[in-house]
């Protein structure tokens, strides 16, 4: 069973395993089934042999307001999925989780080592300073790959209940003996990506914009780096996750990414070459929950799940910028 199977990833995830030859049945909530719903789980779950839970609430966030829906989405709707798989003797769980547990990336101090920067201060943003500085020293640290077992941080509420997702998972595996592939998903971009939402991710949001002959708004300088990763790469890392080596009682978590990052304003560069313009626009505004740089080590997937990204940046950048 796929939950958010009509969804951007959730729909392509269903493509990609009835591909393989997999039965697939589907929940969303766009067709009227709810993951909340226990009753309708109780009429979906028997007989199949795992659940792959796309289904969330999605985005940075836009206000506190936000809150409830994120919690009742994500975390609860969550836990009364893990319940009824436990009602139904279901082992396995492809977990959608996501970058943002680890809030900020993974830096290094010239002079002092490996540091873990603090949420980000309005004064340092509000005068354009939006790289990290050393706690100790207060030189600009420099960002190195973020690997799985990196502590979490999440920092704003979307991260928070992606974190709360995984912490149920591993507690549902502890008590069932079932097994958890938490795929953590960097920025996944590509064909039927939302649009005109300000939930959407900001590939989208760039493609809407100069769909409508507007430059793209970037925000801080343009140069915040992330991992942009394809959405057909990320729904074969769902394929091989359903055979993750995850031992009973675990939950395992992979990096879904490209190993290859770029900066924001590229990525918008790119998208305004492909439709003829207008460039960017570097505003300097930013979102408080925002975070500065995430850069992903694919190498644990790569290892363990056999899984590389396979579309490359400009031929996927090329495609989205179209679709």
């Amino acid at each position: 069973m796929v939950t958010g199977s009509a969804g951007f990833i959730g729909g392509h995830v269903s493509q990609t395993l009835r591909a393989a030859g997999l039965d697939v049945v589907g929940l969303d909530l766009r067709h009227g089934a709810d993951v909340r719903d226990a009753a309708l789980l109780d009429t979906l779950l028997p007989g199949a042999g795992a659940v792959v839970h796309q289904a969330a609430k999605v985005g940075l966030g836009v206000h506190v307001a936000d809150l409830p829906d994120y919690a009742s989405v994500n975390v609860y709707g969550t836990a009364v999925l893990l319940a009824a798989m436990a009602r139904h003797g279901i082992a396995r769980l492809v977990l959608a989780s996501s970058m943002v547990v680890y809030g900020e990336g993974r830096y290094a101090c010239a002079m002092h080592g490996q540091a873990r920067p603090g949420p980000r201060a309005v004064h340092d943003l509000e005068r354009g300073r939006f790289d990290p500085a050393c706690p100790r020293c207060g030189e600009p640290l420099l960002w190195t790959a973020i690997e799985e077992d990196a502590p979490a941080d999440p920092r704003n509420a979307y991260a928070s209940s992606k974190l709360a997702q995984e912490h149920l998972a591993a507690n549902w595996a502890r008590e069932t003996g079932g097994r958890v592939a938490a795929l953590r998903y960097h920025n996944v971009y590509g064909p039927r990506m939302p649009r005109d939402t300000p939930y959407a991710g900001v590939a989208a949001i760039f493609r809407s914009e100069l769909e409508a002959g507007r430059a793209p708004k970037v925000f801080e300088d343009g140069r915040q780096l992330r991992d942009f990763v394809h959405v057909r790469d990320v729904a074969r890392a769902n394929l091989t996750a359903l055979a993750a080596p995850v031992p009973p009682g675990e939950l395992r978590a992979w990096n879904i990414a490209s190993g290859t990052p770029r900066t924001v304003g590229e990525m918008a560069r790119a998208l305004a070459a492909e439709r003829g313009g207008p460039g960017p626009l570097i505003t300097g505004e930013y979102r408080l929950g925002d975070v500065r740089h995430i850069v992903a080590s694919p190498g644990r997937a790569a290892a363990e799940l056999g899984f590389r990204a396979e579309v490359g940046f400009e031929a996927g950048m090329k495609e989205f910028a179209r679709s």
